[in-house]
């Protein structure tokens, strides 16, 4: 395999990392849930107020994997870097891209004084589970994730 580029992700980056998102949405058994649209993420990452930022693994001028970040408050740790998605592409898993994503984004996180990084996993992801025991990352266990869709935000109406 030949030499692995890590780079700040670009604009013209997003059409191949939307690809890479709905592989793992695949993967996550969750196609149907990926309805962002190719504007509203090119917006979100460099419109007029960015809210996100990627570093991408190219191998050979295409892009085959991606950790996407953006900044969390929590109000009992202060700022935190949020790991959004962390995808290699199916194919090259276990090439150590990963790793280098990875550990670039855990610089980041040190780079930028936050007191911390979080991201979730499923339960039955066991690849990853195994690949973040490496780091010996804790895995919390008793939370739920809460979500209200688009739709239901605006049909909201107060009572």
């Amino acid at each position: 395999m030949n030499q692995v580029k890590l780079r700040v992700a670009e604009e013209k980056d997003c059409q191949r990392l939307l690809e890479l998102i709905k592989e793992l949405a695949e993967y996550e058994r969750a196609p149907e849930e990926v309805t962002v649209t190719l504007a509203e993420f090119k917006d979100a990452g460099f419109g007029k107020k960015p809210v996100w930022k990627a570093f991408v693994a190219e191998l050979d001028g295409v892009i085959q994997g991606f950790a996407l970040y953006y900044v969390r408050y929590s109000t009992w740790k202060g700022c935190r870097l949020y790991l959004e998605d962390f995808v290699v592409t199916e194919a090259l898993r276990g090439k150590g891209i990963g790793k280098l994503l990875f550990e670039t984004i855990i610089q980041e996180a040190q780079d930028l004084g936050f007191n911390g990084m979080t991201w979730q996993v499923l339960d039955w992801n066991e690849p990853a589970l195994n690949f973040y025991s490496k780091y010996e990352a804790n895995i919390e266990p008793g939370w739920l994730n809460g979500s209200l869709s688009k739709d239901q935000i605006r049909n909201f109406q107060s009572t």
